[in-house]
């Protein structure tokens, strides 16, 4: 009896020891926020490289994975040798996965910067015709409301002074950096040095990933129970489901509608088509807010040309992305997520937030995770105390009775 009060008192002792240091914890990173978000985003430049590796080497795993399971069985036939045809396999498979990387990143930057630098020549060489066009345009339109016409016209000049005021001072400038960039030459030795350090990790990742699984399964049961491990692992392939089907659907998604737009635009014989066409394409990666987002810029330089097929362009926009949001998108994407269009939107919002850019991209699939595991707990609970884990049950709940657990409704 004596040894279960002790035992119980030593249960409490510790629980209140975990609760003081995790409040005393928790005052101390609200107090040292600063401190530790600047000590957290050294330490994201230092580990830059492994982490442009591990997202490469996580984007390209499918191209690996398919030219691994398709070329060793021919290898392995050829060489007599299970394992010398796994590592040409294997090789065979790392030079297709840079071939397709390179092709991507050439592609885009051959298309998408002579496109950028005759735009902005353009954009600024054509401003004053362009807003003097736009300012008769507006006249036209507001001759029967002088007073709104006057405000109009006011408003559109401070736009023009502005407009050249950042452009042409800068032209030279962007030019230039844009330039270099199409030639190779890229001052910032530090991104490039991460960059190459990226390749080489990407390679070595897409070589032992199966190592790295093997290993984090063997230190998963060694840390915790044999039942406890199972539901990570569980969980660790559920969360990947997520991550790799969305973002990789997504992008999928975002090229065809890039491709899709410029088809549509060429047609319409738009200004910029390429252009606005690449912005599309790139912004539509960003959930809910992704085509707003590239159709803003993209209309204001088609309004400088033309008003009228700006409102075109609105107009196409519009009816891409409900095409994309109610046909493509569930198509490629499916129900990847398990989230309502409000989670959806709150979760971007969030992690935009907190994260920037890469926030509003990995938002939705991380607190689609994030969902499920809190779902998840708070059935295991509702089931311990054997109530219902159907949300609609509680609905118009009033309580539940204590003895019978019977759900009395209001």
């Amino acid at each position: 009896m004596n040894n279960q009060k002790f035992y119980h008192y030593i249960c409490w002792g510790v629980t209140a020891f975990l609760v003081i240091a995790a409040s005393i914890a928790f005052c101390f990173v609200l107090l040292k926020f600063k401190a530790i978000k600047d000590a957290f985003s050294m330490l994201l430049d230092i580990l830059a490289p492994v982490i442009y590796g591990a997202v490469l080497a996580y984007l390209l795993s499918p191209v690996f994975n398919r030219c691994v399971s398709k070329t060793e069985p021919v290898f392995t036939r050829w060489t007599k040798n299970e394992k010398q045809g796994m590592a040409l396999a294997k090789a065979l498979a790392t030079v297709a996965s840079l071939v397709v990387l390179a092709a991507v990143v050439v592609g885009l930057f051959s298309m998408l910067i002579p496109e950028v630098i005759n735009s902005i020549q353009t954009a600024v060489n054509s401003l004053p015709e362009n807003m003097r066009n736009l300012s008769v345009w507006v006249s036209h339109m507001l001759e029967n409301n002088p007073e709104a016409e006057q405000i109009a016209i006011s408003a559109l000049d401070r736009l023009y002074v502005w407009a050249r005021g950042v452009l042409e001072p800068n032209l030279d400038k962007i030019l230039g950096i844009i330039g270099n960039v199409s030639l190779g030459v890229i001052s910032v030795l530090i991104w490039l040095k991460n960059i190459l350090i990226g390749l080489i990790v990407m390679i070595y990742m897409l070589n032992i990933k199966d190592q790295f699984v093997a290993m984090a399964k063997k230190i998963t049961y060694g840390v915790f129970s044999v039942t406890w491990a199972n539901r990570l692992i569980k969980e660790a392939r559920y969360i990947h489901k997520v991550f790799g089907g969305f973002i990789i659907g997504k992008i999928v998604d975002s090229l065809i509608i890039g491709v899709l737009c410029f088809v549509c635009l060429s047609f319409m014989k738009m200004p910029y088509t390429l252009l606005v066409s690449v912005i599309v394409g790139v912004t539509n990666i960003i959930p809910f807010f992704g085509p707003f987002i590239g159709a803003i810029p993209s209309a204001f330089l088609i309004l400088l040309v033309s008003p009228i097929q700006c409102l075109y362009f609105l107009i196409f926009i519009l009816l891409l992305q409900q095409f994309d949001g109610n046909i493509l998108g569930p198509k490629i994407l499916g129900d990847s997520t398990g989230i309502s269009s409000f989670w959806v939107l709150f979760s971007i919002l969030l992690f935009g937030g907190l994260l920037g850019f890469a926030g509003m991209i990995i938002g939705v699939p991380a607190f689609a995770v994030i969902y499920r595991l809190v779902g998840d707990i708070i059935n295991e609970q509702l089931k311990k105390k054997k109530l219902s884990v159907r949300t609609a049950d509680y609905g118009d709940l009033d309580y539940v009775e204590v003895k019978d657990k019977s759900y009395k409704k209001l």
